[in-house]
């Protein structure tokens, strides 16, 4: 870490950089893939509702650090450590939710991977409602929990002090922690339930190919999430803050746009959709430029034109040999 200020404030403005343009590739990523879920209703059924909750999670935390940065930071002259009020208290309160929303709707889409292979018939609206008590329930009580400490155990700063009470600092921790665990444990078990579904001679080969292709993206991201948690935890939050800023923010802020890539864009169904609606508007266009065209073509032929000659003549009134004329003579 550099130890002039000079370079320092350069080194913290480059980190600002990269995690900026993460969080900013990660929710135009999040939203489009959300319209995709919302717009397209072959896509609604409860495993993409769960991703759809778990994109929103990480809509928020990008939300959260963009509305933090600019109410920290907005001013140079300040020092955000000193700065105490109700916005900034309120900011941080909104990242430290949104975080805790991130790992816990993680943690469901374990439970329901798991659920899947291991119920032969799961009641979506019910088990649905579950899920979502577990992925947003959760968050909001602790982080309730966590602003309640802070009020009264270590109201200080803007609560985002480096140095917290261990009560405080593991109301967060905790339960993060606990849901690693749990998704770790879940991922153990996933992995032994596909080995035997392979395996068996019962299992059709369709059901395997939905399995596994929900199987991979999740158990993808388990270590993903949280490896880097867990090596961090155990520590003070000055101890390795050079790694954390690489690994937090750095490739943190692509989290968002890595779920977007396994759920969404990545996901065969979406694509084999997104090739079926360009097929269809590429035939339509195709059928309206061939209509008109004949109709163009058509209307300038020199048949179509004497046929409409033939037609005015018939139509038109003739002229009548009254006596008059014939006197005239």
């Amino acid at each position: 870490m550099a130890k002039d200020p000079e370079d320092q404030k350069s080194y913290y403005l480059a980190f600002w950089h990269i995690y900026t343009a993460g969080y900013a590739t990660s929710l135009a990523s999040l939203v489009t893939a959300l319209l995709i879920f919302t717009v397209f209703r072959k896509f609604h059924c409860t495993r993409n509702y769960i991703h759809m909750h778990l994109f929103l999670s990480f809509i928020l935390r990008a939300a959260a650090v963009f509305i933090k940065d600019a109410i920290l930071f907005s001013d140079d002259s300040l020092d955000h450590c000193l700065v105490s009020t109700v916005t900034c208290k309120a900011a941080v309160a909104f990242f430290q939710f949104s975080i805790l929303a991130n790992f816990f709707w993680l943690l469901v889409e374990g439970m329901y991977l798991q659920t899947l292979l291991v119920l032969t018939f799961v009641p979506d609206k019910q088990y649905a409602w579950r899920f979502i008590l577990i992925g947003w329930g959760a968050p909001v009580i602790t982080s309730s929990l966590w602003i309640l400490a802070r009020i009264y155990r270590q109201n200080t700063g803007c609560w985002d002090d480096e140095e917290e009470n261990a009560v405080v600092l593991w109301i967060i921790k905790g339960p993060v922690l606990l849901t690693i665990l749990m998704n770790f444990v879940i991922f153990l078990n996933v992995i032994r339930i596909l080995v035997q579904k392979l395996k068996s001679s019962e299992t059709g080969g369709r059901p395997t190919k939905h399995f596994l292709r929900l199987a991979k993206s999740t158990l993808l991201l388990i270590p993903l999430f949280g490896a880097h948690y867990v090596i961090f935890a155990f520590f003070p939050e000055s101890v390795g803050m050079v790694a954390r800023l690489y690994i937090e923010l750095g490739l943190g802020s692509f989290q968002g746009f890595a779920v977007a890539l396994l759920y969404c864009f990545l996901n065969g169904e979406v694509q084999a959709e997104f090739k079926k609606r360009l097929r269809k508007w590429h035939n339509q266009h195709y059928l309206s430029f061939t209509r008109k065209r004949r109709s163009l073509l058509r209307d300038n032929s020199p048949i179509h034109y004497v046929t409409q000659m033939s037609l005015m003549d018939r139509t038109s009134p003739k002229r009548s040999t009254s006596p008059n004329d014939l006197s005239s003579v």
